[in-house]
């Protein structure tokens, strides 16, 4: 029998310092590669609030028909996708009011205002002629 069976001995830990620091380096690695990977690479804007709510009231333009889509250049209307879009937008203003801005609750409000009204507009447009 070998000493190491005894039930009084405690197994022996060896701390491989080595290795220990190569873990580190490669920690610092991964995270310098990581910060850099999140670096911005196009001309797009930074995000901001704003920002996003013009950008989901330009696509319930494109789906109230106000406004071409910018993708095929053409019309269309799809009044359940703009109605969801406004909604979205006054879900937004309500939980952010007291939070924003007085130049951001003003936009948000005009924006949402300016929405509906083409929201009517669109209600009362008569149906395409069936061809």
């Amino acid at each position: 029998m070998s000493d190491s069976c005894c039930p009084g001995d405690k197994p022996k830990i060896v701390v491989d310092d080595q290795w220990k620091e190569q873990m580190q380096r490669d920690k610092g690695q991964l995270e310098a590669e990581l910060k850099k990977s999140f670096e911005r690479k196009t001309d797009l804007p930074p995000a901001d609030f704003m920002l996003h709510c013009v950008s989901l009231g330009t696509q319930a333009l494109i789906f109230l028909g106000a406004i071409a889509n910018p993708q095929t250049g053409e019309m269309q209307a799809d009044l359940e996708q703009a109605r969801f879009l406004i909604d979205t937008l006054v879900m937004l203003q309500n939980k952010t009011k007291g939070n924003l801005t007085p130049e951001e609750s003003k936009s948000l409000e005009n924006l949402v205002g300016d929405l509906k009204v083409e929201w009517v507009k669109a209600l009362n447009k008569p149906a395409p002629a069936a061809s």
